[in-house]
């Protein structure tokens, strides 16, 4: 079976997910390249769209993401990668990217308390 990178222009999207908890941490992207490098390390390497470049999650803050099992869809297109996060995911410092929640007021609520402040991990503020 052979991946679907020409679907999505050569990027797939990847969702990952807390292998303990089922809890979903963060959404990113891979091309053909950063997959394979992910299946070499054990570290989940995404391409930034922004940087065009590859980048481990955790190569600034220490915080990767070790794979424990990956899934693929029907379509061959878009992966689930189930993870030993070694930190906080977000780079805002919150456990995971999805740390907001829409109420029933339509309003957007954090539901997370922030694990680090970004400007001491990263060095600047994001």
């Amino acid at each position: 079976m052979k991946l679907n990178f020409e679907k999505g222009g050569g990027l797939i999207p990847v969702i990952v997910q807390d292998y303990e908890t089922g809890k979903v941490l963060m959404l990113g992207f891979m091309n053909e390249e950063a997959y394979k490098k992910t299946l070499e390390t054990g570290r989940v390497c995404f391409y930034s769209r922004t940087r065009n470049k590859l980048w481990i999650k955790g190569e600034t803050s220490g915080h990767f993401l070790e794979v424990k099992e990956i899934y693929v869809d029907c379509d061959n297109d878009t992966l689930l990668v189930k993870v030993k996060p070694h930190g906080p995911v977000c780079h805002e410092g919150y456990e995971s990217c999805f740390y907001r929640r829409l109420n029933s007021k339509g309003n957007w609520e954090i539901i997370e308390e922030k694990q680090f402040q970004p400007e001491e991990v990263y060095g600047k503020s994001t």
